[in-house]
């Protein structure tokens, strides 16, 4: 699985849509009601192959953002592919968004010529596999809302749609009466809250004596309470906490794992490719967690169906045994971009798109194109 075969690369098309959300997303770091995209395109021997750039419109979750991935893959990222292939990416520091999005287009690409899935492709990769699986278990995250009964009302609807796993999104003064309201609605829902660092500015002690008064309330974990960097935090504060830690922005390579496992600072890890600079490095990471005894899930960032399926394919792998921010096409998006969006059962599981490549061909209405770029090869028309 290294992107790298005896193909020839014939160019590269850079593709930025405008999407409308099903409904506004709120999470502590804002709202927003529409989202725009970075895509990649690859042809390679006649083959296209997509992926898909998940960083944001603005340097919040993390230094990249959208407008700077976008110059940064037309610049300097595609050049130096088409040049001299997929080793001279690693001369351009940082970017694992961009770079991750541009790996998986040309991936795609290759597979599609193969006749492989990339659930499969991933597995022969993996030292972890697993069992083989056509489904994987749905979790879903809901923003924040900040009135309790729309909130119970938002998950109610949710479990009722089949969700396995809810996930809140919490921030301080906005913990503890939403998970003591959302648990006294639904006592046996597999429940979690996600923190993205907001409690880093409390400082450890206040961090713990706010986050200790969730751990009545039996949640499956607790993800990423404090800083992105801060892994002798976290491992402090898990020490001073019975919900487990979940870390997420802190991992953002195998090498930042390794260092999270020596150091105890979580027990479980939220895998999402983009933040990691890949599905190669998201494997890495899968495979050193299972070797660990870590738990691992497949984390969303808004994806659509490009980015969807490849986070559908990578979540086969058998140490991913939570579900995941995998949620059907239709949580997100009005429309999606996809001719096979992904649907969610009625057994609360998503089915991986089982054809070459990612499984799903990309369809693009004009009005949603905002910008495309084509670069061809050298020597190439």
């Amino acid at each position: 699985m290294t992107g790298e075969g005896a193909y020839r690369l014939e160019g590269i098309e850079l593709v930025r849509v405008r999407l409308p959300l099903a409904a506004p997303w709120r999470t502590p770091l804002g709202t927003i009601s529409e989202r725009s995209v970075v895509l990649v395109r690859a042809v390679v021997d006649g083959a296209e192959g997509w992926g898909e750039c998940v960083a944001q419109p603005e340097p919040t979750y993390t230094s990249e953002y959208e407008e700077g991935a976008w110059a940064l893959l037309r610049d300097h990222l595609v050049p130096r592919l088409l040049a001299a292939g997929a080793p001279a990416l690693g001369a351009v520091k940082g970017h694992p968004m961009a770079k991750a999005a541009l790996r998986a287009a040309v991936l795609d690409a290759e597979l599609r010529i193969r006749g492989m899935p990339l659930a499969q492709a991933l597995r022969d990769a993996s030292k972890c596999p697993g069992p083989a699986r056509e489904r994987v278990p749905a979790g879903v995250a809901i923003g924040v809302s900040g009135d309790l009964d729309q909130l119970v009302e938002e998950v109610g609807k949710r479990v009722g749609d089949g969700y396995l796993r809810v996930k809140l999104k919490v921030h301080p003064g906005w913990d503890t009466a939403p998970v003591a309201t959302v648990r006294a609605a639904n006592p046996s829902l597999a429940l979690t809250v996600d923190a993205n660092g907001a409690y880093a500015r409390l400082g450890l002690d206040a961090a713990a004596a706010a986050l200790a008064r969730l751990d009545g309330f039996g949640l499956m974990m607790l993800e990423q309470p404090l800083g992105d960097a801060d892994l002798v935090g976290h491992a402090a504060l898990g020490r001073r906490l019975a919900t487990p830690i979940c870390l997420d922005e802190a991992v953002d390579s195998d090498d930042a794992a390794a260092s999270a496992v020596a150091l105890g600072a979580g027990r479980i890890v939220n895998i999402k490719p983009g933040r990691v600079g890949g599905l190669h490095e998201a494997v890495r990471i899968h495979d050193r967690c299972a070797q660990a005894g870590w738990a691992v899930w497949c984390g969303g960032m808004l994806e659509t169906g490009v980015g969807r399926a490849a986070n559908l394919a990578l979540a086969t792998l058998g140490n991913f045994s939570l579900p995941g921010d995998l949620s059907a096409a239709d949580r997100y998006w009005a429309e999606d971009i996809v001719d096979r969006p992904a649907v969610l059962e009625a057994d609360g599981t998503i089915a991986v798109p089982d054809g070459p490549g990612i499984g799903v061909n990309v369809s693009l209405r004009p009005a949603t194109v905002v910008d495309r770029t084509w670069i061809s090869a050298p020597g190439g028309a």
